[in-house]
């Protein structure tokens, strides 16, 4: 059974770090994209970082020069590396998988872990 399993929530001051990891287990394709997209209260869903399988990244603007996004070639897991947080990155962090390399049908989504930044 497909599964995306999430870890690394949390409280941590403003300028603080946090690491996020996801990791995907059961039926996934070799080709494939993964990454993080994130909702706070009241807002839309938005994309914080997508990595495919090949490596091609991409980062949501208000996330650029201070997360990160990685991989480990051949494994279907991700770490998302948050550093000089503010209080406006609170919000619930989803993982997320696709086999659009565009990342345009990310189809399949992790149950969300809880960020908080405090100021």
């Amino acid at each position: 059974q497909f599964q995306l399993e999430e870890s690394g929530g949390g409280v941590v001051e403003t300028g603080g770090s946090l690491r996020l990891s996801c990791a995907a287990s059961g039926s996934v394709m070799s080709t494939n994209i993964m990454g993080w997209y994130r909702q706070a209260p009241g807002k839309q869903r938005e994309l914080v970082a997508t990595i495919t399988s090949g490596g091609s990244t991409k980062y949501g603007d208000s996330v650029k020069g201070r997360f990160t996004i990685s991989r480990e070639q051949g494994k279907n897991m991700v770490v998302l590396q948050m550093n000089s947080l503010k209080p406006e990155d609170t919000a619930d962090y989803f993982c997320t998988l696709g086999y659009d390399l565009s990342g345009q049908d990310l189809d399949k989504w992790g149950q969300g872990t809880l960020v908080t930044v405090s100021s």
